[in-house]
């Protein structure tokens, strides 16, 4: 009887400890690698690879799955407190579904754009709605690079801007992202926290 029991209570236990690691290897919004390689410039290994680093930074503060705004700057800004705009303008575009949140598919795509081999034109495109903090369309006179704005009325429209990376390609050298190619991205996934050492993201240009 003793032995039924004990070992009853063993099989429960591991049963917990199963759906635990399961519900851990599956976190919201998880999305299969080969289809996110497929939509993104990511190979598979490179995804899941990405996935490691995802269940890192997700269980970091929250320990939901779920990237949170806090996370967030811990990862790429090393700070979770204060407001800061431009940390908050990234956060927002990286969270696709605008929940507040950033699930795992929403952070392969996003980050997709600073893979090396992704292409000019959508790293071009990003980065001017990096720029437009407020979201305006334009990006604003004290956001941007003085000489980009050719026409001379205080902002710079996306013609402004493509015509702007063409002649100073040098201003997209932080929308590539070296580390986020196999094997440099293992270093990531072993050490996670502050990327920001690693290779920054492009602040608001002046």
């Amino acid at each position: 009887m003793g032995g039924a029991s004990s070992s009853s209570s063993s099989s429960s236990s591991s049963s917990s400890t199963k759906k635990r690691l399961n519900k851990f290897k599956r976190a919201p919004g998880y999305e299969d690698p080969a289809v996110l390689a497929a939509q993104t410039t990511f190979t598979a290994n490179e995804v899941e690879a990405l996935y490691e680093l995802y269940k890192n930074l997700s269980f970091s503060i929250v320990k939901d799955g779920l990237i949170h705004k806090e996370e967030f700057r811990l990862a790429l800004f090393s700070n979770t407190k204060g407001s800061n705009l431009f940390a908050d303008r990234v956060f927002d575009m990286f969270d696709l579904k605008r929940n507040g949140v950033i699930e795992f598919g929403e952070f392969v795509r996003s980050l997709s754009i600073f893979h090396p081999k992704a292409s000019e034109s959508e790293k071009t495109k990003f980065a001017f709605k990096l720029y437009d903090l407020r979201g305006t369309g334009y990006i604003e006179k004290e956001e941007t690079f003085k000489q980009a704005d050719s026409n001379g009325d205080g902002r710079i429209d996306p013609k402004e801007w493509e015509e702007f990376v063409k002649k100073n390609p040098a201003s997209l050298r932080n929308m590539s992202l070296p580390y986020l190619q196999i094997p440099r991205m293992m270093t990531l996934v072993i050490h996670p926290i502050d990327l920001s050492e690693k290779n920054k993201f492009p602040p608001p240009p002046m």
